[in-house]
């Protein structure tokens, strides 16, 4: 069973797989296909990555990819939290430059599902975060581009403490308004 909720961004979910547990720990069957095109996720993941981000206050993002390598993302910690971020980059949409977020745990187990036309990023709240996500698309370093994490029109309100750690690529990302976006 899946608990199933909608964001503030069109298509934007936060799906949560039930926990059964016992004295031992915890099972949970975090995707099933077909489970997932029953919610409106219909789609063929071909890749997995995992990041571990050993600081807290890590922010990685805003990233996306363009057409023909768009990628759609479900998001899931595995240990720690982050704050998770999606911004809509779809230039034609109606809500181009909004963003919604979501404190996602390990210990609650949501997953966030991010469509494709979306920039994704995160701010880990605890050392040693670690995130799994599926992607609709393989990666392509061609077609990918991200979005400065603290551009003033954007205003996200990340839960730092001081400096964040970033990597060069994401201290180099352009403004919104600088960037490609979608169609």
């Amino acid at each position: 069973m899946l608990e199933v909720r909608e964001l503030d961004l069109p298509g934007v979910k936060v799906v949560v797989p039930k926990k059964n547990g016992d004295d031992r720990g915890f099972f949970a069957e975090t995707y099933n296909k077909a489970r997932f095109a029953e919610i409106g996720i219909a789609l063929e993941f071909v890749q997995d990555n995992h990041s571990l981000s050993a600081e807290t206050g890590t922010i990685r993002g805003l990233h996306f990819q363009v057409a023909p390598s768009a990628q759609a993302k479900l998001v899931r910690v595995v240990r720690g939290s982050i704050f998770d971020v999606v911004l809509d980059v779809r230039r034609s949409s109606p809500n181009f430059g909004k963003w919604t977020s979501l404190t996602i745990t390990a210990e609650r187990g949501e997953q966030m599902f991010v469509p494709e036309g979306f920039a994704h990023g995160f701010c880990t709240l605890e050392p040693n975060t670690e995130v799994l996500y599926k992607v609709s698309g393989f990666y392509s370093l061609e077609h990918e581009h991200g979005i400065r994490w603290d551009d003033p029109a954007l205003a996200i309100r990340w839960p730092l403490h001081g400096k964040p750690t970033l990597s060069v690529k994401d201290e180099k990302n352009p403004f919104l308004k600088d960037s490609p976006g979608m169609p």
